[in-house]
């Protein structure tokens, strides 16, 4: 049973307005904001058949491995609705009319208007490539959005916040890397895709951690708490059970061609750790009830009980891994250890 957040914390949220309406500024007008067909042929022009040959030609040295990794992504970009139905449950920051003009909906809504973007941009960017199956693709998103979400926020925004900080970090860390690997298969414009997605997931990141931030100014204790709370917990990946109607184990095979190609990692996620206990100054936080002070113990040593799993992880890596996925029309990727 989901308990509602007590009267102090939402007092906090609700005094927050100012606040928000000053991170508001980390969102782009619409005048000023890229466009998917930016990035994609033009359909319109006289030379269109030319440049889908272009297009597909610069796509077709991309590996399965690649792709699998960028339809995954894809994926849990397309499952945006679950997100935006995440940031409504949170109590004191919801949009209750779809119009509100308090400065977290219009937070809420901002930001989704952005991140719909990306879905709408890779979706297109793998079906001209023709190298994938959009149907297989289309079936995992649609069961992805029938499934659900559930990050263990509880109603809370401060979980939810400290949850959204990680994320949209994690997001941005992911398009960064599948940059690299489209400069290193030869595509420059899918290159310039994921570096622009990642230059708004950076954006994000700093807004939700501006959130949690003063969060930790305002009310330490409970700030703490929170943070603690989510980290043992743990990160629930945003698209855990996307499906195929194939693979029950879809996700954790997507998840094990993402780590071996360096997409995301075990160090990546130790990496956020580190950043957000950076960023939030949590080692240097003094006066903090028992329990408080005991979360921050806690999570100070977090780091490095991480690092040593993930070395431990390299010391002994998987065998060999076969996994056929629908994506690329059940094609098989066999991985050796690490990457």
């Amino acid at each position: 049973m989901i308990e509602t957040i007590d009267a102090h914390k939402l007092a906090i949220i609700q005094s927050m307005d100012d606040f928000v309406e000053d991170q508001l500024g980390l969102l782009k007008s619409v005048e000023e904001s890229w466009q998917p067909n930016d990035f994609l042929p033009d359909m319109t022009a006289d030379n269109w058949c030319e440049q889908i040959a272009e297009f597909r030609h610069r796509a077709s040295a991309l590996s399965d491995e690649t792709l699998v990794v960028l339809v995954g992504d894809m994926i849990t970009e397309e499952a945006l609705p679950t997100y935006q139905t995440l940031l409504n449950s949170f109590e004191g920051v919801s949009d209750p009319t779809g119009t509100s003009d308090s400065p977290w909906a219009r937070w809420s809504r901002g930001w989704t208007a952005e991140e719909n973007r990306h879905g709408d941009l890779l979706n297109k960017y793998l079906y001209l490539t023709g190298r994938v199956d959009m149907r297989a693709i289309e079936v995992t998103i649609h069961h992805l959005l029938s499934n659900g979400f559930n990050p263990q926020a509880q109603q809370d925004p401060y979980r939810g916040f400290v949850y959204t900080s990680f994320q949209e970090r994690a997001t941005k860390i992911s398009h960064r890397n599948m940059a690299r690997l489209a400069q290193k298969g030869g595509d420059e414009q899918l290159k310039r895709i994921c570096g622009i997605i990642s230059g708004d997931e950076a954006r994000h990141e700093k807004a939700y951690g501006n959130f949690v931030k003063h969060l930790f100014e305002v009310d330490p204790n409970a700030a703490m708490l929170a943070f603690s709370d989510v980290m043992k917990d743990q990160i629930v990946m945003p698209a855990h059970l996307m499906y195929d109607g194939k693979d029950p184990d879809l996700f954790d095979h997507f998840s094990i061609v993402a780590q071996h190609m360096g997409v995301y990692t075990a160090f990546d996620y130790i990496e956020i750790t580190e950043n957000l206990i950076r960023k939030w100054e949590i080692e240097t936080l003094i006066n903090l009830a028992p329990e408080a002070a005991e979360a921050q113990d806690y999570l100070c040593r977090l780091p490095q009980r991480y690092t040593k799993l993930a070395e431990r992880g390299q010391r002994h890596p998987p065998q060999a891994e076969h996994m056929e996925f629908s994506w690329i029309y059940d094609r098989s990727i066999t991985l050796n250890g690490q990457a």
